[in-house]
């Protein structure tokens, strides 16, 4: 018994169903539920060995709980320690309002980020940290529910910069790539902010719409070029409602740390963190099905060798593309291409699987064949 895995159970009805088979609960995690929801039948049951994390309780369940069980309470921070789900925007902009950008210091995510900010980046208050901790436990925990839903080698990763403007070409680009690949079954993840991220998100939230509907949305979307215009936000949510989705879904794991750029809603499931080092690693470790890098800078280059070294280790058995977007820009301007391949040469880098392209068909067909073999 004590190798077997704890059952997670995250909703009351789920709950109900296991009680009406049996009375004695063992080896379960539950997660953010509100027992006092159930029927005075259901707090007849007995709990051992059990976690209990940020759960509610009604005074006759709590007689139930053997002293096996491990009770972990809410801590009293502007966030849910223990939440069984990923964000959506609807989550992060709660209280955002159409025409009115200031509203966005009611919402919750710039409340999170406030108290980021209060608390300090780098926490040194034990229950700051812990909450922290926690939280970003939990968000691992319902992104690896997520994951497990695919075909690893169906996930795709696209990196490049915030700083990509809605009316350049590059964000085009990604956009169609993002489309292509997420009509073709594939999950797309971005770091989950502005520009070429967010370019990532929208293209696959207009999957299955028409190209000529994603230039609509383009279009839109360019009366606000820069997340830092005031519209950012209005054209987005207005993209969202003119195009409601047709139900594919991408993954951003945007962070807290720079909480200066807001997250895009494009995003259905988003994957929101304090640490940034647990995002960044994250990011490159679920992409299995290869990475995408349009031209970014810093945080881009440091994505590109950390990937290379994943792969160079064949870290997770094998080792994925990296697709380098923009040929002019990966040889010319941040020649990291040509050195990635003087590298392989010379056996400094081994199993790198190198592409560089201007060509949104070759870059899709590059991970679909991947996919193939």
């Amino acid at each position: 018994m004590p190798n077997t895995p704890y059952r997670e159970i995250t909703s009351i009805n789920k709950l109900r169903e296991m009680l009406g088979k049996q009375e004695r609960i063992e080896r379960c995690a539950f997660q953010d539920m509100d027992f006092s929801e159930l029927t005075e039948e259901g707090n007849t049951a007995r709990y051992f060995d059990c976690l209990f994390m940020g759960c509610t309780f009604s005074k006759p369940m709590r007689i139930q709980i053997d002293r096996s069980c491990l009770i972990f309470s809410h801590i009293d921070v502007p966030y849910n320690c223990f939440r069984n789900t990923l964000y959506a925007a609807d989550n992060l902009y709660d209280k955002y309002t159409a025409g009115a950008p200031e509203s966005y210091r009611n919402c919750f995510d710039y409340k999170v980020y406030q108290h980021y900010l209060s608390t300090g980046k780098t926490a040194t208050d034990i229950k700051e940290t812990l909450a922290r901790t926690l939280h970003d436990h939990s968000i691992s925990d319902a992104l690896h529910d997520l994951l497990a839903q695919y075909d690893e080698r169906h996930v795709i990763g696209i990196m490049g910069g915030h700083g990509l403007l809605r009316t350049e070409s590059a964000y085009r680009k990604v956009a169609s790539i993002s489309k292509q690949l997420t009509e073709r079954g594939y999950l797309m993840v971005s770091g989950g902010g502005p520009g070429a991220m967010e370019a990532t998100h929208l293209g696959a939230w207009m999957a299955g719409y028409s190209d000529k509907d994603m230039e609509h949305a383009i279009s839109i979307l360019s009366e606000a070029p820069s997340y830092q215009d005031n519209a950012w936000l209005d054209t987005a949510f207005r993209v969202r409602s003119l195009y409601p989705g047709t139900g594919n879904i991408s993954l951003g794991v945007p962070t807290w740390l720079y909480g200066h750029e807001p997250a895009t809603p494009f995003a259905t499931h988003i994957a929101k963190y304090f640490e940034n080092a647990i995002r960044e690693d994250g990011i490159l470790t679920i992409a299995k099905g290869g990475i995408i890098y349009s031209p970014g800078s810093a945080g881009t280059m440091q994505e590109i060798f950390q990937d290379a070294v994943q792969n160079h280790y064949l870290s997770f058995g094998y080792a994925s593309p990296m697709i380098f977007l923009d040929s002019r820009f990966w040889t010319e301007e941040m020649p990291v291409y040509p050195m990635l391949q003087q590298l392989s040469v010379q056996g400094k880098y081994r199993n790198l699987l190198l592409t560089i392209t201007d060509k949104e068909d070759e870059a899709v067909e590059t991970l679909t064949k991947f996919d193939e073999r």
